[in-house]
């Protein structure tokens, strides 16, 4: 496993944190759009305070590190890696609680490409440790309005990893998959899960639609999230999402295997 100071250099050197791949100006697009509640950046989330274009503005400062300057405008964004590493630590206890009773968990994820691999790591290591990994609703269609109209998905896991697929993609159990934003398909799995033997998850693990999206419906629900994507780390501010960790959610799939490794590790699931 990575020291903290290696952990910390590998941040900056792939930019998972320190100055992101995200600009600014997406951000604060972001921040605007959220506080005028559009639902192309809610992911599921509906908050219960008011929220302005500068309450977002100090909340991702707090919680990411970006600049609370509003007249900063351009450039790119920054993450604080000292903020990344508590969010890691936090994380990981919330994976250690779960595997110590053995709950019941789902993962899913709207960055396939990138991520399905951090993802899958933590299901074959909660798996192993006993818990249920949930794969309700495989194959269910969902309709998700995109920029394109509404488009019917496919609901699919792969590696235990819940993912949506456009239909005619790649068959079941391939590892291509359909980046989203929406809610949908964890209210999907939920509802499945939910009139099932094995009942709803104790903790979903994910990002976007998957972690806002459960934490609205009151399951504990934890996740990965970037500058501009706001929700999450509302949801956390709320109480309703356990842990948002701060961090570029779209850098090459390999540069998250040593956070797999760190988190493993630090909740005592390294195999």
């Amino acid at each position: 496993m990575l020291s903290i100071g290696a952990l910390r250099a590998h941040l900056l050197a792939t930019r998972l944190a320190g100055p992101v791949a995200t600009s600014r100006e997406e951000s604060l697009r972001s921040y605007r759009l959220f506080a005028a509640r559009d639902p192309r950046v809610m992911l599921g989330l509906d908050p219960e305070w008011g929220w302005g274009e500068r309450d977002l503005l100090r909340l991702m400062a707090d919680k990411c590190g970006v600049s609370d300057d509003p007249r900063h405008v351009s450039g790119p964004d920054v993450i604080d890696p000292e903020r990344t590493l508590a969010g890691l630590d936090a994380f990981a206890a919330r994976l250690g609680e779960v595997a110590a009773r053995r709950g019941a968990v789902l993962l899913g994820t709207g960055h396939p490409h990138r991520l399905l691999g951090f993802y899958a790591a933590l299901a074959d290591a909660l798996s192993a440790a006993g818990c249920p990994v949930l794969t309700p609703a495989q194959g269910s269609s969902v309709d998700i309005t995109t920029r394109f109209g509404v488009r019917t998905y496919n609901l699919d896991y792969v590696r235990g990893v819940a993912l949506v697929r456009e239909p005619g993609a790649r068959g079941a159990g391939g590892e291509t998959g359909a980046h989203t934003h929406s809610p949908l398909p964890i209210r999907l799995a939920l509802g499945a899960a939910a009139g099932g033997s094995g009942g709803v998850p104790d903790l979903v693990i994910g990002d976007h639609g998957w972690v806002c999206g459960a934490g609205q419906l009151g399951i504990e629900a934890v996740g990965l999230a970037d500058t501009d994507d706001p929700a999450l780390f509302v949801g956390e501010a709320e109480g309703r999402v356990a842990v948002a960790v701060p961090l570029d959610d779209a850098v090459r799939s390999d540069y998250y295997r040593p956070l797999t490794r760190y988190v493993l590790n630090r909740a005592c699931l390294s195999q």
